[in-house]
């Protein structure tokens, strides 16, 4: 099959030492397929912007050392489970990034509405070191996240991780793991308990196949992973020098929103997140009002299910018209800013005048009603029906 073939070549060009995953992503859109790259000539290859004469000379020393199908078939044996880009299961919004995983492993239960960019992710992420604050307010938060269908993704490490995929579990919800190692380790060993539990109710992931160890240099990778994946990162407590800030930091160049939480300059562990503040973040105030900004509006009526629907219309989709639905006022804003033709998210956000959270979460909405769908590049278009 053409997809088995791609996925093959994506994990023999993953084995070329010197390329990185940008470059990997440059050679992929310049020809279309890795499989058809392989068989092609240096003068062809050192075309591609970033390809010098150097790193053309290398990935030509490198493949002669390897053999994809014999590789592919060895590596399946201790790394059974994992996607590449070319697949329709890979995440699509790691597809946005400049730099998406040439090979992501995976352990537990997959939903692919997650993959599909159709049930939010939004990450959670901060010190090792937290305080009493920080994690109450973690735990809370993130299960709240869950009670209202949204997945957290974090990152598996001590404190406001732990905390994160400790309350999305309590909240009943799904959450997801980005490790900096191979699947086989747990690091922490003492989240050993809370790894199996992600294991058998969310997922796990990582770009590091079996046996490779938590070596410091691959956790700003994995927190790429983290921002690539997530509609929005959350920034609960974090000092100024902190792995959560890159975190944040390819949120925003990944477009997408921060939040963080505020606390007293007195404390040194939450000053980065005074700094995310000066630069822009949003501030997370009650749990409520972040809930709305992420797209969920919280009813009177706890019990009510959120609808797109205006109240004085109707509680059924069958009495609507196809051709013009009858929403609310804030999903008509945003459904009008939507033509027949791909509109850019950007564009949508510029039209409605709402922040970006807001936008990304009745998008979600509409897209579940069957109104609109979501294309490549975040691109939005109206259903015909």
């Amino acid at each position: 099959m053409i997809e088995d073939s791609e996925k093959i070549y994506w994990l023999a060009w993953s084995k070329i030492k010197g390329l990185g995953a940008v470059s990997l992503k440059k050679i992929y859109d310049y020809f279309g397929s890795l499989q058809q790259a392989w068989t092609v000539s240096p003068q062809e290859l050192i075309v591609i912007d970033g390809i010098g004469k150097k790193l053309c000379s290398l990935i030509q020393e490198e493949k002669r050392k390897i053999e994809p199908k014999n590789l592919y078939l060895k590596h399946l044996e201790k790394n059974p489970n994992f996607w590449t880009p070319n697949e329709k299961e890979y995440p699509q919004l790691l597809l946005e990034i400049p730099s998406p995983p040439a090979i992501l492993y995976y352990q537990g239960k997959v939903n692919l509405a997650e993959n599909q960019g159709i049930t939010p992710l939004i990450g959670i992420v901060g010190t090792r070191k937290p305080t009493e604050h920080g994690r109450r307010w973690t735990y809370n938060i993130a299960k709240a996240l869950a009670e209202n269908g949204f997945t957290v993704v974090s990152g598996l490490a001590e404190g406001i991780d732990t905390q994160a995929h400790r309350g999305c579990l309590d909240g009943g919800g799904r959450t997801i793991a980005i490790l900096g190692n191979g699947l086989d380790r747990v690091y922490p060993s003492n989240n050993r308990q809370l790894m199996a539990e992600i294991a058998e109710k969310g997922l796990i992931m990582t770009e590091y196949e079996y046996g490779s160890q938590p070596e410091r240099g691959n956790f700003p990778a994995r927190n790429r992973i983290v921002a690539g994946l997530c509609r929005a990162i959350l920034v609960m407590e974090a000092p100024e020098k902190s792995g959560a800030l890159i975190t944040a930091r390819y949120a925003n160049e990944f477009n997408r929103d921060v939040y963080t939480l505020p606390n007293t300059p007195d404390n040194v562990q939450a000053r980065g997140c005074l700094r995310l503040i000066h630069h822009g973040a949003e501030v997370i105030i009650t749990a409520e009002e972040l809930l709305s900004s992420l797209g969920v509006i919280p009813s009177l009526d706890e019990t009510q299910q959120l609808s797109l629907f205006s109240s004085s219309s109707s509680s059924s989709l069958s009495k609507k018209t196809k051709e013009e639905p009858i929403l609310s006022s804030t999903f008509r804003i945003i459904y009008e800013a939507i033509d027949v033709n791909p509109t850019p998210y950007d564009v949508i956000v510029e039209k409605s005048s709402l922040n970006s959270g807001e936008v990304s979460g009745i998008l979600l909405q509409l897209e579940l009603e069957g109104l609109i769908t979501q294309l490549p590049g975040m691109m939005y278009q109206k259903i015909n029906n």
